[in-house]
C-alpha cells in the first residue's frame, strides 16, 4: 500500500500521528508496535507500521503482519446476516426462537443461582434485530457483574477458548436466563455469535464457508479467516496482556497459537484475524455503500439501515447500557446493527461526524468510517484490553487535527 494524491490533510500533522504513537506506546513499551492506516477520497494517506509483531523474537511489525481482530469480527458477521435480510431469507423482526427452538422458554433473571435460576417471562420475544443492536438480553461471561454472566462463565460460553461448539453454545443458553427482556436495555453480549449461528443455520452451510465465499473471498480479504494457513504463521503477530506494573506479558505465542489449527468454536463475535489491507477493504465496501470496484455485497439502503442508531427510544449507550459500554466516553454514541453510531461529536468530546461508525477490538484494534468525510481509519496493534490505554480517542483526536481542506 502506496499513499497517493491529494486527501486533503497536512503532512506534518499527519507525521504527528507516528511521533504520538512512538513517543506515548512504543518507547514506553506500553504497545509491542502498531500499523495505523488513515484513507480519504479513495487513496490512502497515510500509513505507518511501527515497532515490532513479536518482542521476544525481536519481529518487526509488517504491513502484511496478521492480527487476532477480536470483535471487528462483528462488523463482518452482522454484514453475513443481512446479505441474508436482503435475500428474503429472514427478516429483522423475526423472533429467533423460530430458527432456535429450544429458546422458546428463554425467562428473565430474578433472583438466585445455576441451576436454580428465578425467572419471569420476557416483556416480549427476542427479535433478531435484538441480536444485531445487542439488546438480546444476553451477555459476556468476563462482565463479572451478576449470576448470570457467573452462569456463562461456568458454562464455558462465549469465551475464546471454549471447548463448546457453537451449537452446544446455543444448548448451554437455553438454560440461562436472560439479564432483561429483549429490548429493555443495551448489553454487550455473545449476541454475535448467535448470529454466526444463524448465518449457518438459515444458509444451510457452515458459518465459516459464507464469510469466505460471500464477503472475504469476493472482497479479495486474503488474510481474513478463523485461523492462520502454516504458509502464512510466520506472519501472524505475538498478542499481550498489560500486566500490573503496566508492562507486556505475552498472551499467545504465535509459534503455539491456537490460531494456527481451525478452531472448535467458528466465533462470529470475535474469531477472525485479518490485516491492515484486509480491513480497508472491508471498510472500503462499507463507505461505497455496501460495494468495492463494482464488487457489490449490500445494498446502499441496507447499509444505511445498518449505520443508523437502533437504540430503543433513540437513546445513547449512556442512557441504555447495563453493561461495560455506559461510561461517560460513550455519551453521544448510539448503536446500529453491528457498529456504534456517533450521535453528536459535541456530547462524545471528539472531533468527528454524526453518522460515522466504528467498532473495536480486545487487543485495542480499531477502525472508524466517517461518510461525511469519506474517511476511513484502522489501527492493529495486539494489546489486551483495549481499555489498558486512551488510544482510541487518541487517535481520533490526531487524525482529525491533520484536516487541511
Amino acid at each position: 500500500m502506496k499513499t497517493s494524491g491529494s486527501t486533503g490533510f497536512s503532512s506534518a500533522r499527519l507525521a504527528r500521528i507516528d511521533d504520538f504513537i512512538a513517543r506515548r506506546y512504543l518507547d514506553t513499551g506500553r504497545f509491542p508496535g502498531a500499523l495505523t492506516l488513515v484513507w480519504r477520497r479513495g487513496r490512502l494517506a497515510h500509513l505507518a507500521v511501527q515497532g515490532l509483531a513479536d518482542v521476544a523474537r525481536a519481529t518487526p511489525l509488517a504491513e502484511d503482519t496478521i492480527f487476532r481482530i477480536y470483535s471487528m469480527t462483528k462488523p463482518i458477521t452482522s454484514v453475513a446476516f443481512m446479505m441474508l435480510v436482503e435475500e428474503g431469507a429472514v427478516a429483522l423482526d423475526d423472533p429467533v426462537e423460530k430458527f432456535i427452538p429450544s429458546w422458546r422458554d428463554l425467562g428473565v433473571f430474578v433472583a438466585g443461582a445455576p441451576p436454580q435460576f428465578q425467572t419471569r417471562r420476557p416483556e416480549r420475544p427476542m427479535q433478531v434485530v435484538d441480536l444485531l443492536r445487542h439488546t438480546s438480553g444476553l451477555t459476556y461471561g468476563f462482565q463479572t457483574r451478576t449470576n448470570v454472566d457467573a452462569a456463562y462463565r461456568k458454562a464455558g460460553v462465549g469465551e475464546m477458548s471454549s471447548k463448546l461448539t457453537m451449537s452446544q453454545s446455543i444448548g448451554a443458553l437455553s438454560r440461562i436466563p436472560l439479564e432483561f427482556s429483549p429490548g429493555e436495555a443495551w448489553n454487550y453480549s455473545v449476541s454475535t455469535d448467535v448470529l454466526g449461528f444463524l448465518v449457518e443455520t438459515i444458509s444451510g452451510g457452515a458459518f465459516a464457508d459464507f464469510i469466505r465465499e460471500r464477503i472475504t473471498g469476493p472482497l479479495g480479504m486474503v488474510d481474513t479467516a478463523f485461523d492462520v494457513e502454516p504458509a502464512k504463521a510466520r506472519r501472524l503477530a505475538a498478542c499481550y496482556n498489560r500486566a500490573p506494573t503496566g508492562e507486556l506479558a505475552l498472551q499467545d505465542d504465535p509459534a503455539k497459537s491456537a490460531y494456527l489449527a481451525p478452531p472448535i468454536f467458528y466465533s462470529g463475535g470475535g474469531g477472525l484475524v485479518s490485516t491492515g489491507a484486509d480491513y480497508l477493504r472491508f471498510c472500503e465496501m462499507l463507505i461505497g455503500g455496501g460495494a468495492a470496484d463494482g464488487i457489490r455485497l449490500l445494498s446502499r439502503k441496507t447499509v444505511a439501515l445498518m449505520t443508523t442508531n437502533h437504540l430503543p427510544g433513540g437513546k445513547d449507550l449512556t442512557e441504555l447500557s447495563r453493561s461495560l459500554f455506559s461510561e461517560a466516553t460513550n455519551a453521544g454514541i448510539g448503536f446500529g446493527l453491528g457498529f456504534a453510531v456517533t450521535l453528536d461529536p459535541a456530547r462524545a468530546l471528539l472531533p468527528g461526524s454524526a453518522g460515522e461508525f466504528y467498532w473495536g477490538g480486545a487487543a485495542s484494534t480499531a477502525f472508524w468510517v466517517d461518510p461525511a468525510e469519506d474517511l476511513i481509519v484502522v489501527f492493529l496493534t495486539q494489546l489486551i484490553p483495549s481499555s489498558a490505554w486512551p488510544i482510541r480517542r487518541e487517535l481520533r483526536t490526531l487524525v482529525y487535527s491533520a484536516l487541511d481542506d
